[in-house]
């Protein structure tokens, strides 16, 4: 089990920006991400996911699509999130978190 550290409340602060530019880059990257996944997974020349309000899709197909955009944000944003607390670590000797 690993040991806890309890972070300051001044490297949580410091934190924040690291976190947010990190959460900003993740967001952008799990879109072309998304886009590419689902351009070579589907057939013919769709490049972009269905979004729900378009009728030309059946629901099967907008919930795969969401599926899919759901665990490439949740798997890219914990990435970023685990990487940028470990880049801070290292430039501050704290955890950022817990």
């Amino acid at each position: 089990m690993p040991s806890e550290t309890k972070a300051s409340t001044s490297a949580k602060i410091l934190y924040r920006p690291v976190g947010l530019v990190g959460s900003i880059a993740a967001g952008a990257l799990s879109g072309v991400l998304v886009k590419a996944i689902y351009k070579r997974a589907t057939p013919g020349d769709r490049a972009d996911p269905p979004d729900p309000l378009e009728s030309e899709y059946r629901l099967r197909e907008v919930l795969v699509a969401a599926a899919l955009q759901g665990l490439v944000f949740a798997t890219v944003k914990a990435l970023a999130d685990r990487g940028g607390a470990r880049l801070f670590q290292r430039w501050t000797g704290e955890w950022p978190g817990n």
